[in-house]
């Protein structure tokens, strides 16, 4: 070889771990602090009116609270933002949170991370990636289900009426038969550069 130096050094750029700064001079860990705090204000606000939905009028009554406010929230982040910011699964509920082909990669990298034993609460990844001529950069957080409230709709014993209203607002809904731990879906992220 005519440069080692040089090969070893290009080697080991491709393998900066997620959250240094890579040689382009982007600061990909205050990307993703930017990224994990946003990702708690929709958490906060979805569990928050969920969690009063279920309170006040039961587990059907939240079904409608995922389906409307659950993307209104999304949309009013974005917004505020300038990103997309969104929630994505292997298993949908809504088909317009379909993952688009990075998305996916990074659930089944999820999922391979939890069965090697890895905690899907503290699952997270990021990247700086080019589609289309165009940088960008991406981050997912896992959500593992919890038991409840998760599991009155997401197990695999899901009451009657709550069936009815799930098949009536989601006929082709896949998100089903979780176990608490599992990995739910992810939020998901993409921040212009």
């Amino acid at each position: 070889m005519k440069y080692p130096v040089l090969f070893a050094l290009l080697a080991s750029i491709s393998f900066i771990p997620a959250g240094l700064v890579q040689a382009d001079g982007h600061g990909l860990e205050k990307r993703a602090q930017e990224s994990r705090a946003v990702i708690k204000q929709f958490f906060g606000d979805l569990k928050g009116e969920l969690v009063s939905s279920l309170k006040k009028d039961g587990p059907v009554a939240a079904i409608k609270v995922c389906k409307q406010v659950g993307p209104a929230i999304a949309t009013k982040h974005s917004k505020d933002k300038g990103w997309d910011i969104g929630r994505t699964s292997l298993k949908l509920r809504n088909p317009k949170n379909v993952p688009d082909q990075w998305e996916k990669a990074v659930l089944q990298k999820f999922e391979a991370r939890k069965a090697a034993g890895e905690d899907p609460k503290k699952m997270e990844f990021y990247e700086v990636v080019t589609e289309n001529g165009k940088k960008s950069f991406r981050y997912m957080k896992a959500i593992p289900t919890a038991e409840k409230p998760c599991l009155a709709c997401h197990g695999s014993s899901i009451k009657a009426p709550i069936v009815d209203a799930l098949d009536a607002n989601y006929p082709e809904d896949k998100a089903r038969g979780y176990k608490a731990g599992d990995i739910r879906g992810a939020f998901t992220i993409s921040q212009p550069m």
